[in-house]
């Protein structure tokens, strides 16, 4: 990737996106096809081991609301998702800069499958069926999509707005394993590259 000077010269660190992207091995992409493809399988089928992924961000969700209290009650209750989504993006994009495809791939595969739990929770806003979880006073529990939508005056969309960030999620969990098979068939070895590049002069 080649950025205009003038971008490099003001923001030096945009250089690193000049960088070639470390070789995707063979073996790795196999291996992660499988994986991601396995995954994708039982969250279709909505059990397997796999999901116990979930669990990693049910911790980092929690941390969001701590994390932004001090912020007033609208965004500590939005803290929660905004950390649960920010902190997989976060990483996607360190190892973007870094060049590393396997670890983009990764960091956004889960970012956006964080989106799955999300739109069912977003659906149940109003029913409230689901049991929640808290890190403060037990008894005084706030369903964060029921008040976050209610706040906002949209909440008689709940469903809607949870089957279309449903829909992004699957698209985008699809499409970031297509872009890795693509960078993964379209690598070029470092010696295959030096020798192109020899034989060009």
């Amino acid at each position: 990737m080649h950025l205009p000077e003038s971008w490099t010269e003001r923001l030096p660190f945009l250089e690193e996106l000049e960088q070639e992207w470390e070789p995707l091995p063979r073996a790795a992409l196999v291996a992660w096809i499988i994986f991601y493809v396995l995954f994708l399988y039982q969250v279709g089928r909505g059990s397997g081991i796999l999901l116990l992924m979930d669990g990693v961000f049910v911790p980092i969700h929690e941390g969001g609301h701590l994390l932004f209290r001090l912020a007033g009650e609208f965004i500590a209750v939005a803290g929660g998702t905004f950390l649960q989504l920010f902190v997989p993006f976060a990483l996607a994009v360190y190892f973007f800069f870094r060049r590393q495809s396997q670890g983009v791939a990764f960091c956004l595969f889960f970012f956006f499958e964080q989106l799955l739990p999300i739109a069912t929770y977003m659906a149940d806003a109003r029913a409230q069926d689901l049991p929640l979880l808290t890190v403060g006073d037990a008894e005084y529990v706030i369903h964060d999509w029921n008040y976050l939508f209610g706040k906002l005056g949209i909440l008689e969309h709940d469903t809607q707005i949870a089957s279309a960030v449903r829909l992004i999620g699957w698209l985008g969990m699809v499409g970031i394993v297509l872009w890795l098979i693509w960078r993964g068939v379209n690598d070029v070895p470092p010696k295959a590259r030096q020798t192109n590049t020899g034989e060009d002069r």
